[in-house]
């Protein structure tokens, strides 16, 4: 069975122009249900966890003002929302998903997280919307607990993942795999195990090409046993911050290919999804719910 993290916190107050991206939290899993992929049993909950869960990769100096609301205004304009209770009890909500999905994903192959994907979250920092690294602790925990020896990270967000690429910089436990946007956010970037900058403009015959290159190699090279996938889908075209050129099927291709790889290899996978900025918020649903399709038409 797909178990999915559900997103109970996303309706939190945001300024204005961030309620716009938000609205997919809610109509994810509203367009899964109603088209038939998903029954309301797939999904579940994720509740407020102890701080200890985040303790294995983040510094507790920062958890511990980033919990008493005492980060600095510049901290806070790198992390482009303003700080509050209800937006620490969220990320943390958030956290909790991908490690319980990470533990569904041990017993059923696969797990997802409706939310997830903030790996501009450093050790000890937040940037990019990001104040907790959820891949991060979830693959912390998995090592910690002995529930992997090896983990591969492949993020496929446009952006670098330059926290998650931080905090693993010298983890060799962990291998971190990004393409993104060489011209895009972060202007500067952290050094993954394997980066692939690429120009604006990619299509999908480039890209589609260049993962059919990489990825075999990749799986070879890491011999992970247990897969965290950033699948942000602001690599579309339409994408008001990315610079790629991806249309809804390219970017469908690009999951297509992650899933069968674990699916052919027996690896589990946990897919967070990331960012997603298009004009039309039906098209950030329907690339989002094309990731959720596979997963349930590929292990099961």
């Amino acid at each position: 069975m797909l178990y999915i993290a559900f997103d109970p916190l996303y309706e939190l107050s945001l300024p204005d122009g961030h309620r716009f991206p938000m609205l997919k939290y809610r109509l994810i899993p509203e367009q899964l249900v109603y088209e038939g992929t998903v029954t309301e049993a797939h999904f579940f909950r994720p509740t407020m966890p102890e701080d200890s869960l985040f303790e294995t990769v983040h510094a507790q100096e920062y958890l511990r003002r980033m919990n008493q609301l005492a980060l600095s205004p510049q901290e806070m304009r790198k992390i482009g929302f303003p700080l509050s209770e209800a937006l620490i009890a969220r990320e943390k909500v958030i956290m909790n998903g991908t490690w319980l999905c990470a533990k569904y994903a041990l017993v059923h192959g696969v797990s997802m997280n409706v939310a997830g994907g903030t790996h501009h979250a450093f050790r000890n920092r937040g940037e990019g919307f990001c104040l907790l690294n959820d891949i991060a602790v979830a693959a912390g925990q998995l090592l910690k607990l002995k529930l992997a020896k090896k983990i591969l990270v492949i993020d496929l967000d446009v952006h670098q993942g330059n926290g998650t690429a931080e905090i693993f910089r010298n983890e060799n436990r962990v291998f971190t795999f990004s393409v993104h946007g060489q011209n895009n956010y972060p202007a500067q970037k952290e050094k993954s195990d394997w980066d692939i900058p690429l120009p604006n403009g990619v299509d999908d015959r480039t890209y589609l090409e260049l993962l059919d290159r990489t990825l075999p190699e990749l799986f070879e090279k890491t011999n992970p046993d247990f897969v965290f996938y950033q699948s942000g889908v602001d690599v579309l075209a339409t994408d008001r911050l990315g610079k790629f050129s991806l249309t809804l099927q390219g970017c469908r291709e690009r999951d297509k290919k992650v899933l069968l790889l674990c699916k052919y290899n027996k690896i589990p996978i946990v897919a967070s999804m990331g960012g997603g900025y298009s004009e039309r918020i039906a098209t950030i649903v329907e690339a989002h719910a094309n990731t959720f399709r596979l997963a349930q038409e590929i292990f099961f």
